[in-house]
């Protein structure tokens, strides 16, 4: 399955009546088809740059003159070459290149309340919060988000990475819509040191968010690689968004923000450049109310 060509310019099919639209294709060009302030929640979950190799496919930035075949950032190609099934080379020679314009068409997506969420690991989000800082405004920097888990690396010659952090910002801090009475509450970790109607109603989450990662025999995994549990980002929409609002996620993979937004009525917009991927989101959503656009 190709991946479709939307030259700059010209108008995505997107209907911002339809339940969810799924595009196959570079994020970049349908992110600068899209029409402006349309979104209120945009959920970014792009490689993380660890230098490994993941399965499904390889974005290297070359210059144009060198056989780049889609535009970028500063005249910056990207060649893109599928090389293995379900997953990606998390390794950009120029990550900030590719990274930095797609963060800039999220801002002038997101309407005046709406709210960023950007979800990386150490290695990188020191960086991304210098960047939005930039792109944004410092005054617009929300919270940085820890997810904590408890599965993967045991490392024996360093404290074993357990964490990934989710740099959070919104369009403007005077309007930005925010309800924390909305999120789903949590057990106390000392249940025994408050009340028993407290301790029966639970928490509202903190900074630091403890869930676990997508079980490998459980019924909401798909099977692709690095897929985030619905809890996580079912969070981040509840808070910041309403019924009927719009949710974006660019780097799509199998489709966990569509399926958070699915739940809580909201309408979202995935887009992913990985024909996998694509194939995954439509066996996950029914075709009743999701349009699917190779």
């Amino acid at each position: 399955m190709r991946s479709r060509r939307y030259d700059r310019g010209v108008t995505a099919p997107w209907n911002p009546e339809d339940a969810a639209t799924v595009y196959l294709g570079d994020n970049l060009p349908i992110l600068r088809a899209l029409p402006s302030a349309a979104v209120t929640v945009a959920y970014l979950d792009p490689p993380f740059n660890t230098g490994r190799m993941r399965q499904a496919e390889r974005v290297r930035g070359v210059p144009l003159d060198e056989g780049g075949n889609r535009l970028g950032f500063r005249g910056l190609g990207y060649r893109v070459t599928r090389q293995m099934t379900l997953a990606y080379d998390d390794r950009f020679g120029a990550y900030w290149d590719f990274l930095e314009p797609r963060l800039a068409e999220t801002w002038r997506l997101l309407a005046p309340d709406g709210t960023l969420y950007l979800h990386l690991d150490y290695r990188e989000v020191h960086y991304a919060k210098v960047l939005l800082d930039a792109l944004f405004g410092p005054e617009c920097f929300l919270n940085e988000i820890i997810w904590a888990y408890d599965y993967g690396a045991r490392a024996r010659n360093r404290w074993p990475t357990k964490h990934e952090n989710i740099l959070v910002y919104v369009k403007d801090p005077e309007r930005y819509h925010f309800d924390a009475e909305a999120v789903d509450r949590e057990p106390y970790m000392a249940p025994g040191l408050v009340t028993p109607e407290k301790a029966a109603r639970g928490k509202l989450p903190t900074d630091t968010w403890w869930h676990t990662i997508v079980s490998p025999t459980g019924a909401e995994r798909t099977g692709y690689p690095t897929q985030k549990p619905v809890g996580i980002v079912r969070r981040m929409i509840q808070a910041s968004s309403r019924r009927g609002d719009v949710v974006l996620d660019p780097f799509a993979g199998s489709g966990t923000a569509g399926a958070a937004a699915r739940q809580l009525g909201r309408r979202a917009v995935l887009i992913d450049d990985n024909a996998e991927a694509f194939e995954v989101m439509r066996q996950r959503f029914d075709a009743s109310g999701t349009r699917f656009v190779p």
